[in-house]
């Protein structure tokens, strides 16, 4: 007899965007719900009565008042950069050449490369964190690393080889070829594999010729089933450095498209300073971008302006960015995400955090038929809140007039103390 695993407790659903309407059509909490695992995935959702009554045979794990919620998702994070999270005080030319640049020539050391994707993995999964959209590093065994890693876990997650051929250490340099060669092998390796999910990875502009942007384009073109993740528009000071190398292009943005590397299944990190023309592209061609508030807000980027895009119609996820972020807690995201919009005169509802951060981050990585949502048929991927994690979050919400006062209050003060359990491929 197939074993079945019933958790009992308040309950989050999706039906839709929550940020293109009024919340409360697309988000509800189900104060006494349930959610039946079966195989990895969730066979059933529903009244807790009911389905106790319908699977007496199941294992029941009661979470009594605690919040089960789709498993957190990060849509744009840099795993190499494990080790080096939460350096002081670079901006992000400096920051990269200080700290970054030499923590990933360390990758070179497949043993080093499989120690830091075991690490990062056991941190997410403890701060909630089911599935990531991460950058590896220039080597080909760094991605072999993280993918393995995953696996043994039958974790879903999304990788690719950064490519970077001038403006970079010489070690970190690969060319337009080996490029094409390496991303093209590893995607050929590990793209439907388990639940590995391939993206090529120009790491931005400036760190790439023209020559391998097309030939990442190229490669794209011939995969069009995979992602492709790049920078875009993140500093002031990188995209005058971006006018200076590419003179001919309309923006930034151009710069990407020019090579055609643009899409509706590209994911561009950071779209702090676009330009209108980029936002109506960006909206035109499916795209999505990936809010990333804590680095944003670390290296004084700027202020991602979250109402100008989703009134553009563009597709958006929520990220860390880790190690440029300076939290593994997309809990923390959250919250600065929130405090970003409020200097734009937006004021995000838990509902919309919490979808963001999940099911948002999902159709941006174009895995919304899969993972973010908590329904039948989805992987059983989850993460567990409790609501009252410390004396400071326990007594604000013993002060309130309804739950979602009490998820608004975890968001903003709570961390991984607050993630009761984390459940991957329907286990805990």
């Amino acid at each position: 007899m197939t074993h079945q695993t019933l958790l009992l407790g308040q309950t989050l659903h999706f039906d839709g965007n929550p940020l293109t309407g009024d919340w409360r059509d697309t988000v509800r909490i189900d104060s006494a719900g349930g959610v039946l695992i079966e195989n990895g995935r969730i066979a059933a959702t529903g009244p807790a009565d009911r389905l106790r009554a319908a699977h007496g045979a199941a294992e029941v794990v009661d979470y009594g008042r605690d919040l089960i919620c789709p498993g957190f998702i990060d849509a744009h994070a840099h795993h190499p950069q494990t080790a080096m999270i939460a350096s002081w005080g670079k901006r992000l030319i400096d920051w990269l050449n200080t700290y970054t640049f030499p923590e990933e020539e360390r990758f070179a050391d497949a043993d080093y490369a499989a120690t830091i994707a075991e690490r990062y993995l056991d941190l997410t999964r403890a701060a909630g964190t089911t599935t990531m959209c991460s950058f590896a590093t220039i080597h080909p065994a760094s991605v072999d690393a993280f993918f393995a890693a995953a696996a043994v876990r039958d974790q879903c997650v999304v990788t690719g080889k950064t490519c970077m051929d001038r403006n970079a250490p010489e070690d970190l340099r690969d060319t337009a070829q080996s490029a094409y060669d390496d991303s093209k092998a590893l995607l050929e390796r590990w793209h439907g594999t388990g639940r590995a999910h391939y993206a090529i990875t120009p790491r931005f502009s400036p760190t790439s010729t023209p020559e391998q942007l097309d030939a990442l384009g190229a490669l794209w073109d011939e995969h069009p089933e995979c992602l492709m993740q790049t920078h875009l528009s993140e500093q002031p000071d990188e995209v005058a450095w971006v006018r200076g190398l590419y003179p001919d292009a309309r923006d930034y943005l151009d710069t990407y498209e020019a090579h055609g590397l643009i899409g509706a299944r590209a994911l561009y990190g950071h779209t702090i300073h676009l330009e209108p023309r980029e936002i109506a592209r960006l909206s035109e061609v499916g795209a999505a971008v990936v809010h990333c508030p804590t680095s944003n807000a670390f290296i004084g980027s700027g202020q991602f302006n979250l109402g100008r895009l989703r009134d553009a119609g563009v597709r958006m996820g929520l990220a860390t960015d880790t190690g440029g972020g300076s939290s593994f807690s997309m809990l923390r995201t959250m919250a600065a995400a929130y405090e970003a919009a409020q200097h734009h005169g937006v004021a995000l509802h838990a509902a919309q955090l919490m979808w963001l951060a999940t099911a948002g981050s999902a159709d941006a990585l174009h895995l919304g038929h899969e993972i973010g949502t908590v329904r039948a048929g989805y992987a059983a991927d989850l993460t567990v809140l409790d609501l009252k994690s410390t004396p400071a979050i326990a007594q604000r919400a013993n002060r309130s007039n309804d739950v979602w006062e009490d998820v608004f209050a975890t968001i903003m003060m709570g961390d991984d103390r607050a993630v009761r359990d984390t459940w991957i491929a329907g286990k805990r």
